[in-house]
């Protein structure tokens, strides 16, 4: 670290936004053009942070069929029968690709009643009813309960919901990296505008080799 906001590595935890079966498969209902693109670059990156033993956090949606959960600006579509990020549906759950078992479903009661499902060593899924991960949650206290400093993050519709969680995250002063090819919906403006504010643009490849730095440091500091 240089900075108030250069990334600090050893403490940092990797988010991915939303990316679920509506979102991302080719012809769901829901579906976000150049999501499912962006989905091996996010794997590799789960997969670094998993090796390395990095908190990871999977912000899922999860669209109750009465609407009573639902954003103002999709609620009467829930409501008229849409099926997106449904309870009891395959569009609801993280698609295969970032799980660390296939076998692995969302606890939806528990995950809406505000707790956090363990999946894995230092992995969870967790629910936002909003486009911020950290609207009416408790993924601040269990960032800071996980001594975590700085966030990286990527996932699905970039003007939204990874877009608002960056800048939640900068409101609470996390240092804040931004992974454009691993984040479908991207666009250049907003990339300067979050340069602007602190954050560090990061391609998932050197975000990776970073990780592999870090781990072979905090081992040969163990030794």
């Amino acid at each position: 670290m240089t900075d108030d906001t250069s990334p600090d590595w050893k403490n940092a935890a990797l988010l991915t936004i939303d990316v679920q079966n509506s979102f991302a498969l080719p012809g769901a209902s829901a579906e976000i053009p150049g999501t499912w693109e962006v989905i091996p670059n996010i794997q590799q990156l789960v997969q670094a942070f998993r090796q390395n033993g990095k908190p990871i956090i999977h912000v899922v949606r999860i669209y109750l069929p009465d609407g009573s959960n639902v954003d103002l600006c999709r609620r009467q579509d829930i409501i008229n029968g849409k099926q997106a990020a449904i309870p009891g549906t395959e569009g609801v759950e993280l698609v295969n690709e970032l799980k660390p078992s296939t076998q692995i479903m969302l606890d939806v009661d528990k995950l809406i009643s505000g707790a956090f499902q363990s999946i894995s060593y230092r992995e969870w899924i967790m629910y936002k009813s909003r486009w911020g991960a950290f609207y009416q949650t408790s993924l601040e206290k269990h960032l800071r309960e996980s001594s975590v400093n700085t966030l990286v993050v990527c996932g699905c519709n970039f003007p939204n919901c990874p877009r608002t969680t960056i800048y939640e995250a900068s409101e609470r002063d996390f240092r804040a990296v931004f992974i454009p090819d691993a984040t479908s919906q991207v666009y250049e403006r907003g990339l300067q505008e979050l340069r602007n504010i602190g954050v560090s643009l990061v391609s998932a490849e050197e975000c990776i080799a970073i990780m592999q730095t870090v781990k072979i440091s905090c081992k040969n500091f163990h030794q």
